[in-house]
């Protein structure tokens, strides 16, 4: 019996990973992850990193945040406490759904995940204050790798479902997409 049910978005490879809570009067327990289930469902690499983010205040938002290729990686995304709006964005050159995004809220309460495959960028809005994360990825941070868009580039489209309160210095230098920009080469 699957720990996990796996919901298509519309945008291939980018799926909401469900998880089955077994529970009792003491709670309950939910698998995180199993290599062997959430390969049907496209996870198909290590998990060779896993990060914990905390953010303090509503409205927040973090992203669009990507590493180009080799170092390009999946994640499979978690929210622990709070409510986040978690956003993957296609930026697979020659993708049918190039720049398009998908969103799903993540909480503590309904257990749900956002793989986002190579090729995306992620970001998300938290929709409570004291929102935790956690990030299962399958390539480690690489500096001369990482990559950024603009959250609030109107060519993107991305709709924050709260006015955004906060975002770092950095994630406000990200730049706009461009003519220039014709997506990530995974294949190269």
């Amino acid at each position: 019996m699957s720990r996990f049910t796996v919901t298509e978005t519309g945008i291939q490879d980018l799926r909401v990973i469900e998880r089955r809570r077994l529970g009792d009067e003491r709670g309950f327990l939910s698998r995180l992850f199993c290599a062997e289930e959430l390969a049907s469902a496209g996870w198909d690499q290590p998990v060779v990193q896993i990060n914990h983010t905390w953010t303090q205040a509503r409205g927040t938002v973090r992203g669009m945040h990507f590493q180009h290729p080799p170092h390009a990686e999946m994640k499979l995304v978690t929210c622990l406490r709070g409510r986040v709006w978690d956003v993957g964005l296609d930026l697979r050159a020659g993708s049918p759904t190039f720049l398009h995004w998908r969103a799903v809220e993540l909480s503590a309460d309904n257990g749900r995940a956002l793989l986002i495959p190579q090729g995306f960028a992620h970001g998300f809005q938290t929709l409570t204050d004291d929102c935790e994360l956690l990030y299962l990825h399958s390539a480690p941070y690489a500096a001369q790798a990482e990559g950024g868009l603009s959250a609030t580039d109107p060519t993107l489209g991305i709709e924050w479902p709260l006015p955004i309160a906060l975002q770092s210095a950095r994630d406000l230098r990200h730049p706009a997409v461009t003519e220039e920009f014709t997506g990530l080469d995974l294949h190269s």
